[in-house]
């Protein structure tokens, strides 16, 4: 293995002291090289005393005499620290190495949690050092010969008096984030890599049209978008482009025909307030709008601009049978990269915008969120690794187009990394998107739970037997429509998390790979939990009063840093700067994470009532509310909980309802003392009820925090 294909990055970070260093994993390659690192120290080897290792580092461990060990059962592990000190003498370095382990593939830390429990409860100096493997994560469409064998991170020291699980996990995550961010990829233009996609799996991977049952390979989409790319360059001088279609072949070739042109693709929500829509179309400036005429007929309700403003596809395509010919033998012939060139796509790259998705706004107006190419190479690149899906593989694409989720899984992840795209325009057709499912056997299904609920009611469970695995996001996974759905499908929801500004996700539970003989098995999937964090994602808790650091297994506000964290909102730099510090992104969700790094959403801050000081969580009421009226969390929303202004308490909570009672007074009484029977403190208790016709909803899902306060305020 030459050296240079191994990078080490922040020499300076070493102490001269003695210290316990702790890769977050290791090959024997790097083993050799952390030896070098410490050239001139005094170099000891820790191992776990039932740890099974690989042959040649335990061939090397054995021929360099000199090692300890420590026992993951130790039931005094600060005793073993001290004798472990002496190790650390005129500055000695102790270096772990962590045994063989089952784990999937982009895990920052290989050390099971035991392990690393009993290492930090030894009292010393620790050094945790970041590993990234970027042969192992790469996209299809890299040259893998051409990336380093590794990158590894020293990480800023924990010194002995902080040594704890949380406070490792902070600091690796924090050189991992390092290491990933390195990627000569992410500097790269998301339409050249979409062009070196199309090429490469052109003639295997198709995308399957649903609505209509139409089948078109991805080298005649590229020849097409290519060809109308040239369309859109002549309608318009703007920057951006507005896209105004569901899920499909349409809505597939005008995003990559827009980037094609070099512009910015704007897939707008159709199902938002006209208020919102008008919003969105201000902010970003369009003057084009890609759509389709039934599509124009069907959405009546949509505040469409001047036929003059439209681009039809089913009107321009034809004209361009010419072109498209033209494209698909010249796509056949010349490399991806020199076509590139040609229509101009390397001067829009790295850190520069390639998508504008907009919020929900679920809480106020929509925010404009420009995602750059580096974002969304990243988080493909990200969510890719993890999920380590087979070629050949098929993805059912119905979320929204304007969902950052739907955009980012089922555009550009399919053409990245070769997968059959199968279509349909409604998410909640749950009928439709079953028959998908098994005619084309589908391997996997991204949903939110107010879906899930749809294909419990109604579907014939051998329709999804295909599906190896389903991942839902937006909203939080309830366990027993988890469980539920398991029983019924014979395979187990996971949950994820992200965020329009995170490209979005961050975070996914997935099962466990195949244990491997006499290797440990790190789990990759916790009930309850969002998951654990996708590679190269840092994280940081602070405290919701105070704004101080928290360490990450206690309760704070999470923060994200990353190569797929956004660079701001767009026009709103005062918005920006509230949320932005030194590329840490401040999410407003509250959550913390477990020993084995898996992260748990607490709330979101915005559903919090700071109530004489305490932080109140809206949705652990409504847990309890739910639980103790017996209300079935797998159907509609019945309750929602609101924080309203008080003058005496600062926060007052109040239960909005579907369930009209005679006796509101009397019933909130007698809810309150169910709530305290339950243990729920008085200051969570509601108040007040209001009953309402419905709890309001958006369209992924999600309550809509904003109608809610609208609802309480107009009814107080």
């Amino acid at each position: 293995m030459s050296t240079s294909s191994i990078q080490i990055l922040h020499h300076e970070r070493l102490p001269q002291s003695g210290v316990l260093v702790v890769p977050g994993q290791l090959d024997f390659s790097l083993l050799l090289h952390l030896e070098k690192l410490f050239a001139g120290r005094r170099v000891t080897w820790l191992v776990e005393e039932h740890a099974d290792y690989d042959p040649a580092i335990r061939g090397h461990l054995e021929q360099s005499g000199s090692g300890a060990a420590y026992s993951c059962q130790d039931a005094a592990p600060e005793l073993a620290g001290k004798h472990l000190q002496e190790y650390l003498a005129n500055g000695g370095v102790l270096i772990h190495v962590p045994g063989r382990v089952t784990v999937r593939n982009g895990t920052a830390c290989h050390i099971p949690a035991a392990h690393l429990k009993v290492l930090c409860a030894f009292g010393l100096p620790l050094l945790p050092i970041a590993v990234d493997f970027p042969r192992t994560s790469a996209l299809s469409i890299e040259r893998v010969a051409s990336l380093p064998h590794a990158v590894m991170v020293v990480a800023n020291p924990v010194p002995a008096k902080e040594s704890s699980v949380a406070a490792f996990q902070q600091h690796l995550f924090e050189a991992a984030e390092e290491a990933y961010s390195t990627r000569a990829l992410f500097k790269g233009s998301l339409a050249m890599a979409l062009l070196e996609g199309l090429r490469k799996h052109g003639a295997k991977n198709r995308i399957i049209d649903g609505a209509d049952d139409t089948e078109m390979s991805y080298d005649r989409v590229m020849a097409i978008a290519i060809a109308f790319s040239k369309v859109i360059r002549q309608e318009t001088e703007k920057p951006r482009v507005a896209i105004v279609l569901p899920p499909g072949k349409a809505g597939f070739i005008a995003n990559l025909a827009v980037l094609f042109a070099g512009k910015t693709p704007v897939n707008l929500n159709f199902t938002a307030s006209h208020d919102a829509i008008k919003s969105t179309v201000r902010q970003s400036g369009v003057d084009r709008f890609i759509t389709a005429d039934p599509f124009v007929r069907k959405v009546s309700g949509f505040p469409w601009p001047p036929n003059r403003e439209l681009i039809l596809v089913e009107r321009e395509l034809p004209a361009l049978k010419k072109q498209i010919v033209k494209w698909s033998i010249l796509t056949k012939i010349l490399p991806p990269r020199l076509i590139g060139w040609w229509l101009g796509l390397h001067r829009r790259k790295g850190d520069d915008e390639a998508l504008l998705l907009f919020t929900s706004g679920s809480s106020g107006e929509p925010k404009g969120v420009p995602l750059t190419h580096r974002n969304v190479l990243s988080n493909v690149c990200q969510f890719a690794t993890r999920l380590e899906v087979p070629f050949g593989s098929s993805i059912l694409g119905s979320l929204p187009l304007f969902h950052s989720f739907g955009c980012t899984v089922t555009l550009w992840f399919p053409v990245l990394e070769g997968l059959n795209l199968v279509t349909y325009p409604n998410p909640v057709d749950t009928k439709r998107n079953s028959e998908l499912i098994a005619l084309h056997q589908i391997n996997i299904l991204l949903a939110t739970p107010t879906f899930l609920r749809g294909y419990m009611k109604r579907i014939d469970p051998a329709q999804l037997a295909s599906l190896k695995l389903v991942v839902t996001g937006a909203e939080k996974l309830p366990r027993s429509l988890a469980k539920a759905f398991e029983e019924k499908f014979r395979i187990l929801p996971q949950e994820g998390y992200g965020l329009t500004e995170t490209s979005p996700a961050t975070n996914v539970n997935l099962p466990d790979p195949h244990p491997e003989p006499g290797a440990v098995m790190i789990p990759s999937a916790r009930g309850g939990s969002v998951g654990q964090m996708l590679q190269g994602i840092a994280l940081r808790l602070t405290d919701p009063a105070t704004d101080k650091v928290v360490p990450l297994n206690k309760q704070g506000i999470i923060w994200f840093k990353g190569p797929n964290v956004f660079n701001g909102y767009l026009g709103n730099p005062k918005l920006s700067e509230a949320v932005l510090k030194e590329g840490w992104f401040r999410t407003g969700d509250v959550g913390r994470m477990d020993e084995d790094g898996f992260l748990y959403i607490e709330g979101r801050i915005s559903r919090f009532s700071k109530i004489a000081g305490e932080m109140v969580p809206h949705e652990t009421v409504e847990a309890a509310i739910n639980k103790v009226l017996g209300l079935d969390s797998e159907a509609e929303r019945k309750v929602a909980v609101v924080g309203v202004p008080d003058e005496q308490k600062g926060e007052a909570i109040i239960l909005l309802s579907t369930i009209a009672g005679p006796a509101v007074e009397q019933e909130c009484i007698d809810l309150r003392y169910r709530l305290l029977d339950e243990g729920l403190p008085s200051l969570w208790c509601p108040r007040q009820i209001m009953f309402v016709p419905e709890i309001p909803v958006l369209a992924s899902g999600k309550l809509d925090i904003k109608a809610c306060e609208e609802f309480a305020k107009q009814q107080r």
